[in-house]
């Protein structure tokens, strides 16, 4: 069961979020030391290791803060979350729009190359998001393919459709570079 945080500890965490955040859109993840991010959020030592255990917790929960309600089709309700997010479109697009917007310096984190837990848990999500989105695949798997393999295919076909448009400044539009990456699955 959820525990529920209240007030103050949803202002506590969002303040270490927003701290983390600024700290990522100028430096890289590695430089980065606890001290910075408590002094530039206004807490504590100890109110930020009751929050996060490590750097690395702090960086999986702001992945889960800016993922979950892409990879997950639950409203989490109390929780706080860095994204407003009022859109209805189809997975993938809203994928690309929310890094288009850059919203919360998400397209520096993902440009970021020294960032493996962070590269790992996008895989991660964008699997089960392709695992969620199966039946839009399902009429050019070929047969011989396992399923298991194929999601993986799937996924590092995103990842590197993504990698490419962060490359080249995100000149193409959300519609088209979704356009582009689903054209590499068509029969």
């Amino acid at each position: 069961m959820e525990k529920v945080m209240d007030r103050r500890q949803r202002k506590t965490r969002e303040a270490i979020f927003n701290a983390f955040i600024s700290l990522l859109s100028r430096k890289n993840y590695n430089d980065i030391i606890v001290s910075e991010i408590i002094n530039l959020a206004n807490v504590g030592r100890a109110t930020f290791y009751a929050h996060f255990g490590t750097k690395d917790f702090l960086l999986k929960d702001l992945c889960a803060q800016l993922f979950d309600h892409l990879f997950s089709n639950e409203n989490k309700g109390e929780s706080f979350s860095v994204f407003h997010c009022d859109t209805q479109d189809a997975a993938f697009l809203h994928l690309f729009k929310h890094i288009k917007k850059n919203d919360n310096n998400i397209a520096k984190l993902l440009s970021c190359k020294n960032n493996e837990l962070f590269l790992t848990y996008f895989y991660s999500g964008v699997k089960t998001l392709v695992k969620k989105e199966r039946a839009l695949f399902a009429a050019t798997k070929p047969k011989i393919l396992p399923e298991e393999f194929w999601f993986n295919h799937i996924t590092a076909t995103f990842i590197e459709t993504l990698r490419f448009w962060l490359k080249g400044k995100m000149k193409e539009s959300p519609e088209r570079i979704t356009e582009y990456f689903f054209a590499t699955f068509r029969a």
